[in-house]
């Protein structure tokens, strides 16, 4: 499979939603009801979100996943959390039609370039118990733990703060 990684168009704001809602959708099967219903909420705030960066993997007009870039001092989860120092890579969505093929990591590949390139010390990210596959290809990519990031929504699993140091 050859795909592109690259920016979003304002044209496919809403075919990213619509991925990222439809992949996000899984843990309902997952997850408690109560921890499933603040998770959606949280995803339906953030995909919606004007100050982050969308960038999509994409084969000729299809779009195969797609990941938003926060940028530094925004918060990020909202009243959840504090505005982070560093820039927040958020809402990694692949399709299962689509996984095992390299996207997910060519698009954090591509959050960590953009971080680089802005002088960023770190790049952040936050996931859950329930994000098994995700937390593991973070962690196969060098993030760590960063606890002192972590937070608990009230009703929602506990919410995992990870950090990639990049100086």
């Amino acid at each position: 499979m050859t795909f592109v990684i690259r920016d979003a168009r304002a044209d496919e704001r809403e075919d990213v939603r619509d991925l990222t809602l439809d992949v996000y959708s899984a843990y309902a099967n997952i997850m408690t009801a109560e921890a499933w219903a603040g998770l959606d909420a949280a995803v339906r705030r953030a995909v919606d979100a004007e100050n982050a960066q969308r960038i999509v993997a994409s084969e000729g007009d299809v779009i195969l996943g797609s990941v938003m870039l926060f940028p530094p001092d925004t918060a990020a989860y909202g009243e959840s959390t504090h505005a982070l120092p560093n820039p927040e890579l958020r809402l990694l969505a692949v399709p299962e039609s689509a996984r095992g093929k390299g996207i997910g990591r060519a698009l954090v590949e591509e959050c960590i370039r953009r971080a680089r390139r802005d002088g960023a010390a770190a790049l952040g990210l936050h996931s859950s118990k329930s994000m098994e596959a995700a937390r593991e290809l973070y962690l196969r990519m060098g993030f760590e733990r960063a606890p002192e990031h972590d937070f608990f929504p009230p009703g929602a699993e506990h919410v995992e703060g990870y950090r990639l140091r990049l100086r």
